[in-house]
């Protein structure tokens, strides 16, 4: 109880101190607030680029392995011609990995795309739109976020019946009225019935594919209408993904599985190359994390160096400080007061200095994100939040370690008499 009272009475001290000099008081603790609003701002902007690319990633989705004619590869090293003449996956095949592969997966699906296309209802149309023929567990692969109406039903992907889910773009074109769901609208001169319309995404910051402007069909409808390629060239051409478990790190053994099973599917002999490629999103987010590891510790040193400003113009302060308040502490050990408490006395008035200037700085960052944004959200994380403060909270005792001590160690008597 007697700690926690004399803690009080060092932040009382502390407090009227600042209060007494706040001309003073407000100077020292521009240079932490400029400090802490650089540092944050940079790590929030990192943050806000990092999530925003990573949601622009998301149609290829999550543990996902993508059966394609090209690797998802970088740099400028490319041998493209050894791909050129590789086949592309086609729906045997597909219906062959049903089969073959064992439990290591949740889901797989065949999906093909098409874009370009325009589609009309009555009076109104919307052109340069993707139709994308899915199969049944595309939405294990991949996110299909429906909130009006319902998905597909195996009963309509067997039959490929002329359904469709479409992006919130094209609902809110075609029909302008009103609800979509049981609408019908014309694509390719086929008449489709609209069962579902998918979550708004709005602008990315990356120009990847988005569901707003996209139109799910059964994949039997889409073969229909479209003659898929079988080299890559001249047509649509079909992907391949499975949806790998959560309990198979790093998806290893799904991977080797489906490399097995497509080698056995292409008649492929041991010594042969494989003449597909199995690719992985994870390929992206470790490009991206490193990416933004760079950027994250680049503006961390840059921050640094206003903070580094900001504990000298602290420390400064908090000399002069013990310098004005001699004779104060000198009266206060006479009467008993302990070492520890003077020590306390200026370390906290340090320690709120820079609170406040550090409060100062993260409240201007979040200022930032009130700020309308489009393709760039930002966002104040709380880990930002408290790493400011802590952030602050050491280049207070950093700063007035010294003072304090300086100040816990006068001798009473000379202390009194200094002027």
């Amino acid at each position: 109880m007697l700690t926690l009272r004399l803690v009080f009475e060092s932040f009382r001290f502390a407090w009227d101190a600042l209060k007494s000099n706040l001309l003073r008081t407000v100077l020292s603790l521009l240079g932490v607030t400029v400090g802490i609003f650089a540092i944050i701002a940079v790590f929030m902007v990192v943050d806000s680029l990092e999530s925003s690319i990573r949601r622009s990633m998301d149609f290829v989705g999550d543990k996902v392995i993508y059966v394609a004619k090209w690797p998802w590869t970088f740099g400028p090293d490319y041998p493209w011609w050894k791909y050129f003449n590789r086949p592309v996956p086609n729906p045997r095949e597909f219906k062959e990995l049903q089969r073959q592969l064992g439990p290591n997966n949740k889901g797989i699906a065949i999906f093909v795309a098409d874009g370009g296309n325009t589609l009309k209802s009555g009076s109104n149309s919307v052109s340069d739109c993707a139709i994308q023929g899915i199969s049944y567990a595309y939405r294990v692969v991949s996110n299909v976020p429906v909130v009006q109406g319902r998905y597909f039903t195996t009963q309509e992907m067997d039959a490929a019946r002329p359904v469709a889910i479409l992006g919130a773009t094209i609902a809110e074109n075609l029909f302008p009225q009103g609800n979509a769901v049981g609408r019908e609208f014309k694509a390719q001169g086929q008449r489709f019935t609209v069962v579902g319309v998918m979550e708004k995404e709005g602008k990315k910051l990356l120009d990847t594919p988005s569901n707003d402007a996209n139109c799910l069909v059964p994949f039997g409808m889409f073969t229909k209408m479209y003659a898929l390629s079988t080299n890559g060239m001249g047509g649509p051409a079909a992907t391949l993904a499975v949806k790998g478990r959560d309990d198979d790190p790093g998806l290893l053994n799904l991977e080797y599985e489906m490399r097995g099973v497509m080698r056995n599917i292409r008649g492929l002999k041991p010594r042969e190359e494989d003449n597909f490629a199995l690719n992985r999103p994870e390929m992206f987010a470790s490009a991206i994390g490193k990416l933004f590891s760079v950027i994250g510790v680049a503006g961390a040193i840059i921050g640094s160096f206003a903070m580094l400003v900001g504990g000298f113009g602290i420390a400064n302060i908090m000399f002069v400080s013990v310098r004005e308040r001699t004779n104060i502490i000198g009266i206060q050990k006479s009467l008993g007061a302990k070492n520890y408490f003077i020590l306390l006395q200026f370390l906290f008035e340090a320690v709120c200095l820079c609170l406040i200037g550090g409060g100062v700085g993260i409240g201007l960052v979040w200022l930032l994100t009130l700020l309308p944004q489009d393709a760039l959200p930002l966002f104040l994380s709380a880990s930002n939040v408290a790493l400011g403060l802590l952030v602050s909270v050491g280049i207070g005792i950093l700063a007035g370690i010294v003072p304090a001590v300086m100040a816990a160690n006068l001798d009473p008597v000379e202390a009194i008499r200094a002027k």
